[in-house]
């Protein structure tokens, strides 16, 4: 048994409000250095992602809109899944409360309008790809939340590269848009799915 460390699942009160259904949304009780590398990789992946793009050429063909779609979807995914990788929504999103697989769900669920947005706008109306995608999510999800505590990892990990390869090799999208479906089923799948111990380094006494 590892010594120096402590599973800490006490959630700190939230104040009332506005500001509190966001420090909820994000996890509450987030540390200072879990907030430091979540801004640090945010801009460091954001702006690698926008470089990409750039370098693909792909913005060329897009309109406003289609641009706009893309940026924010980008910048939601990379902030996702840095946030759901906290101990402070492993904490939230998994804690012994009768409705927290229903939070769960509806926040997986409402992430069809991602896939609505990029296959109806980015994408111009391509029903193949924004359906099939919904199905994988949908499914995907269900058996991640419903399969035994002790295989949600692997099993999130096998729906998760089930989407990317179908995605690469049935649901084919413009090059510039290759990093949505890893990122896209990275955050819901595996980052926010899957219950983690949330670990601290113990504090000497």
């Amino acid at each position: 048994m590892r010594t120096d460390l402590e599973v800490v699942w006490d959630i700190p009160e939230t104040p009332p409000g506005f500001a509190g259904r966001v420090e909820r949304f994000m996890g509450p009780g987030k540390s200072r250095s879990e907030a430091a590398v979540e801004a640090a990789g945010l801009a460091v992946c954001a702006l690698l992602l926008f470089a990409g793009i750039r370098a693909s050429g792909a913005w060329h063909e897009w309109s406003g809109p289609q641009c706009a779609v893309v940026a924010l979807v980008g910048l939601d995914l990379i902030g996702g899944v840095l946030t759901n990788a906290t101990n402070a929504a492993k904490r939230w999103y998994h804690r012994p409360a009768p409705r927290a697989r229903r939070s769960r769900l509806l926040f997986v669920s409402a992430h069809v309008l991602h896939l609505l947005a990029v296959g109806l706008i980015t994408l111009s109306g391509d029903w193949r790809w924004t359906l099939g995608n919904v199905a994988l999510l949908l499914t995907g999800a269900a058996v991640v939340e419903f399969t035994p505590l002790h295989l949600k990892r692997p099993v999130s990990v096998i729906a998760l590269m089930t989407a990317v390869l179908v995605n690469l090799f049935w649901l084919e999208v413009p090059y510039g848009l290759g990093w949505f479906a890893p990122l896209f089923f990275l955050k819901l799948l595996v980052c926010h799915l899957v219950p983690e111990a949330p670990l601290e380094r113990r504090r000497r006494v």
